[in-house]
């Protein structure tokens, strides 16, 4: 899930001011308004993928635009949430939770209400900032919050359980919604939420706020960057990658995020330290994670378009159906946390990716027939367990070794890593999937449209033969990346077995 995604959030500093509010009924009103926050940032990278095929006749977006429905809110929220927890440290982290809040709210109202693509695509970047605003505030405002011992205890196991079910709700919210209402509430759905977090930011206490600057030099470079190369592959897919403006959007990518690297290592107060990629296991975490991310967004984005487009079901439907993935996603964190101990991080991972690389290749056999119980149910499932052992080790890999003021930015590159990853993933594969589909059939998504709305049951059926071999390729694709991330883990992660790092921030698997 797209998107997972995903927030992240640094562990609380060592000092802290104020006292938590007195009274566990304050407490409990602190732990909604945090694990509500938490929810609504996670269910966004995958409420909307339900509702895509319902977008896209409404708005008659291209193929090429609708990848920019998912991809924009994963480029803006992995592309700014570094800022966004320097600007917790720097402004107060209770003060920018409220601010990402309300501009994730107003955003929310600005996607559902949205009459074309170009509005849609500007909302769901506003909420991607909104989101890497708030995120990184919230784990911090736990430990400021929430006395130590059990509270604390209590707080951080919901704050982990709405990162690991949020993906979940967001399938199926976002299908009764679609289904029973219309896909714009899967925006609106956001907006209760988010009044009701507001209103109860009172009973959060604020923590103490430090010296420093903003990298916004990094900032503009960095995510500039990223844009411009995840405009120059869609593009080059759509119109041809020898076209002027396609190598443009490329050069400009290479100069700028050159420049990025540039300003990290000048910086007195970088964005990204380029010292945590010293460590060859730090790095191997990080980049194991950004092919993690770039197959499994693409993975939930092509099924979520199969099942309904070529299988027929509903909004509903689809997001019912994609609940094998979260269960073994549940099953295998919670065994890999447990083999962490006993296991070198490579030695639980390195299976993982082979096992999700031979789920996503069984997708890549199915066709129009293919059946729901036979192929598509323990393809989901095996594929969720290759990736979800995953999580566990690589989280550790990266704030392993790492001194205790960096452990949120090192937990926060992680996340970061999987979130970009996720979107040029997509961008690549979305590309690949059109490219393979206009080739069978010319323009197949407009076709398949077309052959609906004439009830040309032949065009359509040709259509659909073709959109699905597209599909098919980009699973190849996905495939490949897992085995990429594989060849990294094996090749760069060479820790031993490792104990759980304190203060590490749950990654978002969705």
């Amino acid at each position: 899930m797209p998107a997972d995604s995903t927030a992240v959030t640094t562990p609380a500093p060592s000092g802290t001011t104020g006292a938590p509010p007195g009274g566990g009924r304050h407490l409990g009103l602190a732990l909604f308004v945090i694990a509500a926050a938490q929810l609504m940032v996670v269910l966004d990278g995958t409420i909307t993928n339900i509702a895509l095929p319902s977008v896209q006749t409404a708005l008659d977006v291209s193929d090429a635009n609708l990848a920019w429905v998912v991809n924009s809110y994963a480029l803006a929220f992995g592309g700014l949430l570094l800022l966004g927890g320097r600007a917790g440290d720097l402004f107060g982290r209770r003060l920018m939770f409220q601010a990402g809040i309300v501009l994730f709210t107003l955003a929310s109202l600005l996607g559902g209400l949205a009459p074309n693509t170009g509005l849609l695509i500007g909302a769901r970047v506003l909420q991607g900032v909104g989101a890497a605003v708030a995120a990184p505030s919230a784990l911090s405002l736990i430990a400021t919050t929430f006395p130590e011992g059990k509270p604390r205890n209590k707080a951080m196991g919901v704050y982990a359980a709405m990162a690991g079910i949020g993906a979940t709700v967001g399938l199926l919210l976002g299908g009764v919604l679609t289904d029973a209402l219309d896909w714009r509430w899967v925006f609106f759905v956001n907006i209760p939420i988010g009044l009701a977090v507001l209103a109860g930011t009172r009973t959060l206490v604020e923590a103490e706020r430090h010296r420093g600057r903003l990298d916004l030099p990094g900032t503009l470079t960095g995510t500039g960057g990223l844009i411009a190369l995840v405009y120059g592959i869609t593009r080059g897919g759509e119109h041809g990658w020898t076209e002027g403006p396609t190598l443009s959007c490329f050069a400009l990518a290479a100069v700028l995020l050159s420049a990025f690297l540039r300003v990290q290592g000048r910086s007195a107060h970088p964005l990204m330290p380029l010292r945590l990629f010293k460590d060859r296991n730090r790095s191997g975490s990080y980049a194991t994670m950004l092919f993690i991310g770039a197959g499994m967004m693409a993975t939930f984005y092509f099924l979520t378009l199969y099942m309904q487009l070529i299988l027929g079901y509903s909004a509903v439907e689809a997001g019912v159906a994609n609940l094998p993935f979260s269960l073994g996603m549940g099953v295998a964190t919670a065994l890999s946390a447990k083999l962490v101990a006993r296991l070198a991080p490579r030695a639980i991972a390195g299976p993982g990716l082979l096992v999700a690389a031979a789920g996503m290749f069984w997708f890549a056999t199915l066709t129009p027939e293919s059946s729901y119980a036979g192929h598509l149910m323990p393809a989901m499932f095996v594929t969720a367990l290759g990736l979800g052992t995953g999580f566990v080790p690589m989280t550790l890999g990266a704030v392993s070794g790492v001194q205790h003021q960096e452990a949120g930015i090192a937990s926060a590159l992680l996340n970061t890593a999987q979130q970009i990853g996720g979107a040029l993933g997509l961008a690549v594969l979305s590309t690949v999937s059109t490219s393979g589909a206009n080739d069978r059939l010319p323009d197949a998504a407009a076709s398949f449209y077309r052959g609906l709305a004439t009830e040309d049951h032949g065009l359509t059926a040709r259509a659909a033969d073709a959109l699905t071999h597209g599909y098919t390729l980009a699973f190849v694709g996905a495939g490949a990346m897992f085995l990429a991330g594989l060849a990294v883990t094996g090749l760069a992660i060479t820790a031993g077995r490792q104990r759980a790092a304190e203060g590490a921030a749950p990654v978002h698997m969705g």
